[in-house]
């Protein structure tokens, strides 16, 4: 059985969470899905809320340090990719976009992305295909086609019922198919390839003249 690895994205902000909620329901049903393919997932969850401080500090000096650090390597070597935000304002949260905005530019280039969302009705569901969908794209991500949306109304006694349901087995069978087609997903080394000494020498004597 070859394995794979899932990181999770999850942006919520209580404890419980709804949005966890509906991360771990598609991180189950993409494992169940690998399975499925002989495939064994290996499920990282990371938790936005947990990071807010760490993210405002990277935001201004540039460089992730502590669990932060952490935890964007473990996003940057999955194999694929769940991300589920709150809807704020008709778009996702502020939280959520800070921790993308601290990847480097190529960190999720071909990686296969899951996304989902959450809000109190229905009528946010738009901001999958409006918002999250083009910020994937613009990071050259593979989006499964179908996104999952869940409001309040979906969830049945803490569970994904109804159409909710189908659309995450859906989601997980679609991330899943990507995953495990592929071969394991090697991160970029920012340091496999450093300038030459003498190169950085020239260009400060260039920049002297």
């Amino acid at each position: 059985m070859t394995q794979r690895k899932l990181a999770v994205v999850s942006a919520g902000l209580r404890e419980p969470s709804s949005t966890r909620m509906l991360a771990d329901r598609l991180a189950a049903a993409t494992a169940e899905a690998l399975r499925q393919q002989d495939t064994e997932p290996e499920v990282t969850v990371v938790e936005l809320r947990d990071h807010a401080a760490e993210l405002s500090s990277t935001m201004l000096t540039g460089f992730a340090t502590g669990t932060l650090s952490t935890a964007i390597d473990d996003v940057v070597a999955a194999d694929g990719l769940i991300a589920v935000t709150p809807v704020f304002t008709a778009s996702y949260s502020g939280l959520f976009k800070s921790f993308f905005d601290v990847l480097d530019a190529d960190a999720l280039a071909g990686m296969p992305v899951l996304i989902g969302a959450t809000g109190g009705t229905e009528r946010h569901s738009l901001v999958l295909e409006h918002a999250m969908r083009p910020m994937f794209t613009y990071l050259r991500s593979v989006v499964v086609p179908t996104g999952v949306y869940a409001a309040t109304s979906d969830w049945g006694t803490g569970t994904a019922t109804g159409v909710l349901g189908d659309r995450i087995t859906r989601a997980g069978a679609e991330l899943a198919g990507l995953v495990a087609s592929r071969k394991p997903r090697e991160a970029a080394d920012p340091f496999a390839a450093p300038t030459p000494f003498e190169q950085l020498l020239a260009e400060v004597d260039h920049s002297d003249n």
